[in-house]
């Protein structure tokens, strides 16, 4: 098949190859989970790095799913961004209370929008285990 011959996507094609909430949920927490372990491990630059990648993907969450708009754009600015502060400071003590109040409230929000079954808590082990999270 040459170049000519492929079929350009339609729309509707486009939107349902999207993730869903599922697999955009899944990595976000995968994305927070080793968030807390490299800011406990000491690393904080890597820590941040997975902070950052948690709310880059909770935008895109709002690309599939929009009616989650309010609740994303609070927890962002009232919980992430505290996070991501904390690990700039270097301040493991704030952003172990941040990161705390960050997981509490998401529970809420999963309460708030009728999944009370999904209850978050960091990882007991980091979720990728090959990953070096020393500093």
């Amino acid at each position: 098949m040459s170049g000519d011959d492929l079929i350009e996507p339609t729309v509707e094609q486009l939107v349902a190859a999207l993730p869903g909430t599922g697999e955009i949920m899944a990595s976000v927490g995968r994305c927070f989970g080793e968030a807390w372990h490299a800011a406990q491990a000491g690393n904080y630059d890597l820590a941040a790095y997975f902070v950052r990648r948690t709310r880059s993907l909770l935008r895109k969450l709002l690309i599939v799913r929009p009616k989650y708009t309010q609740q994303v754009t609070e927890f962002d600015r009232d919980h992430m961004e505290s996070v991501y502060q904390a690990l700039m400071a270097g301040d493991l003590a704030a952003f172990t209370a941040a990161y705390e109040r960050a997981v509490e409230r998401a529970n809420f929000y999963h309460l708030d929008t009728g999944h009370p079954y999904v209850r978050w808590r960091a990882p007991a082990e980091p979720p990728d285990r090959g990953l070096d999270l020393g500093g």
